[in-house]
């Protein structure tokens, strides 16, 4: 059977999940009267409830009689290690642009990747229902990109299509729009035209590098990559090779699945450009050659992007730890850390110095975001420390990550985000009217003065405004940046508290709690309106008597409290402060609980 393999690539947010999608649906991969679940593809409850990819995956359709196999990426710069490993595995790409929003960082440094490994895309304008849409300038600003990331000339020449991926059509032509029949076989036509079939050396012996991992309840460890040569048959013996031709270990194929449709579906061989999944390794994973005992050289693996930022997972102990979740000690959130490092190869976990806790480095805040809110809703309880960034040392000189952050917002605005932006370091290099009374920004800033900047982003911006940022380089380092400027409201005392104590303390900054919770000495209630942290008391009620003035008594009238979702909690605590992490609570607390010894660590950092 003919073969074409394809991912699909863009920024986050662009459509490709929802063209995936229609791709199944058009391609008779449904049943006619089949329930089939939004965004198909994505399958994990948190890609569901953020609307954004964080998995790739792989699905596989029938176009007459050819099998056309699409990877899913995420968008997010965060997930970039996922994006860099199947490009390797694919013949083609899709590059997906929102025809109002037009290339953003991540369309560029997904494109970037796709260029260097020279695969020659196929351009489509999504969206271009939208009211807003511009398709025509947007098609102008994604050649300029291809242009200016050095495209070869067959590069350039890219063929496009533009489209509605929730509508289900795609035209060469903007004036087609008009005509009856639209659907999207004319991405389908193209694709087969304009992208190669893989190729293979049937005869040559196996060798598969992995480039997907994830744990099965049943088949154990399914190891998913595209079949470089020869043919792979289920029972056969295998071997697995780190990238350095180093000998894994040995075993024997118990499982080989094949992608149709949305399913996976055992099959008894499989040949050189398909991509499968395989059980009955133990040890090997990404990164790695699974091989012929004949083969000696592993297949090169691209490097991965360094880590920028770290963050200490720690073991709870705080007077509430245990109460709420039941994975608690040290032994297993380091078995589970260890788990996640085997297929997540953009992660890197350390023994850190402090008791019971570990460094966990990643690309970025969301990417360690998801980990802790996938590990919290497995049971896990943990204390998490501020975000720092990770500093390299290039021949004695501090050089710190810097990241290209693209800001779109209203023209009125852009006084205040500049200005914000300015005092944490960061460089204008790009300002444009992007239409509709909007202007794009460009800024190259260091990743530690972005930590908490989102929330005044969106205040300053009245939340209309739209920031992404990419990983851009190293630089040295810019000196010091001012951190929160106001003190905190923290618990003097442990039990519940009272709406009373609250509504006195009202004046004093807004709180983070509401009545009736459960609070304990050294853990953070409130925003002080002062630089200064203050010890307050929140568990005093209202002394009753027997004597009652004329007038009513006062009403206690709370004002809502600050909602503290977990990044925001995370980008909020300073550098003497742990976010406490349940299966129910998002807790903000003093790493000293202590009023004394936070007092005496406080003057030791000052010495």
């Amino acid at each position: 059977m003919k073969l074409r393999n394809i991912a699909i690539i863009a920024h986050v947010d662009h459509g490709k999940t929802t063209l995936v999608d229609m791709l199944l649906r058009q391609s008779g991969s449904f049943r006619e009267n089949q329930q089939v679940a939004e965004r198909a593809m994505d399958s994990n409850d948190l890609e569901r409830e953020r609307g954004i990819t964080i998995l790739a995956k792989c699905t596989s359709i029938l176009w007459h009689d050819t099998r056309i196999n699409i990877v899913d990426t995420p968008g997010h710069a965060d997930f970039g290690g996922e994006v860099e490993r199947i490009l390797s595995m694919v013949d083609g790409v899709i590059l997906l642009c929102d025809a109002a929003e037009g290339p953003l960082p991540q369309t560029k440094f997904v494109l970037s990747k796709a260029l260097a490994l020279g695969l020659k895309p196929i351009v489509i304008i999504n969206k271009v229902d939208r009211s807003d849409a511009r398709p025509h300038e947007v098609h102008d600003e994604v050649f300029d990109l291809f242009a200016a990331l050095d495209a070869s000339e067959e590069q350039l020449d890219f063929p496009t299509l533009f489209a509605s991926g929730r509508q289900g059509w795609a035209v060469e032509k903007m004036d087609q729009i008009t005509q009856e029949k639209k659907d999207l076989s004319p991405l389908f036509e193209l694709v087969m035209k304009h992208v190669p079939a893989p190729k293979v050396d049937v005869n040559a012996p196996l060798s598969l590098l992995v480039t997907i991992l994830e744990a099965n309840p049943y088949l154990g460890r399914l190891l998913t990559g595209r079949i470089l040569t020869g043919t792979i048959k289920t029972n056969m013996p295998i071997k697995a090779m780190h990238r350095d031709g180093q000998l894994i270990e040995q075993g024997r194929v118990t499982k080989v699945l094949a992608f149709r449709g949305l399913e996976r579906v055992p099959v008894d061989e499989a040949e050189a450009g398909d991509i499968v999944a395989i059980a009955g390794l133990g040890k090997a994973t990404v990164a790695d050659t699974l091989s012929d005992m004949t083969v000696m050289t592993p297949i090169q693996a691209r490097p991965i992007d360094p880590p920028t930022i770290a963050m200490t997972f720690s073991v709870n102990d705080s007077p509430l730890a245990g109460t709420e979740g039941d994975k608690v000690t040290s032994r297993v959130i380091r078995d589970r850390l260890m788990r996640e490092i085997e297929g997540n190869v953009a992660l890197r976990v350390a023994e850190s110095d402090q008791k019971d806790a570990f460094e966990v480095s990643g690309r970025g805040e969301l990417q360690l975001g998801i980990l802790i809110e996938t590990m919290r809703r497995e049971g896990f309880e943990l204390s998490i420390s501020r975000p720092r960034v990770l500093f390299q040392d290039e021949n004695g000189q501090r050089m710190e990550p810097i990241e290209e952050v693209t800001v779109d917002v209203d023209e009125v605005h852009s006084g205040t985000v500049v200005s914000k932006l300015s005092e944490r370091k960061a460089e204008l290099t790009n300002m444009r009217p992007s239409g509709g009374g909007k202007v794009r920004l460009t800024f190259l800033a260091p990743s530690r003065g972005l930590i908490g900047y989102h929330g005044d982003f969106l205040s300053d911006t009245r939340g209309t405004g739209m920031m992404n940022r990419i990983f851009y380089g190293y630089a040295p380092y810019k000196g010091a940046i001012q951190s929160r400027r106001t003190g905190v409201l923290i618990s003097n005392g442990s039990g519940e508290a009272v709406a009373y104590a609250m509504w006195k303390l009202q004046d004093r900054g807004p709180m983070l709690i509401v009545p009736g919770v459960k609070v304990y000495e050294g853990m953070i209630i409130g925003e002080h309106s002062k630089e200064n942290d203050l010890d307050v008391n929140v568990l005093e009620g209202k002394k009753l008597t027997n004597i009652r003035a004329a007038g009513k008594d006062e009403a206690v009238r709370l004002t809502p409290p600050l909602q503290m979702t977990l990044e925001k909690a995370i980008a909020y605590i300073g550098n003497d402060e742990l976010v406490e992490v349940t299966p129910k609570s998002i807790r903000l607390r003093k790493r000293y609980l202590d009023p004394n010894m936070r007092k005496r660590m406080a003057k030791q950092v000052e010495a």
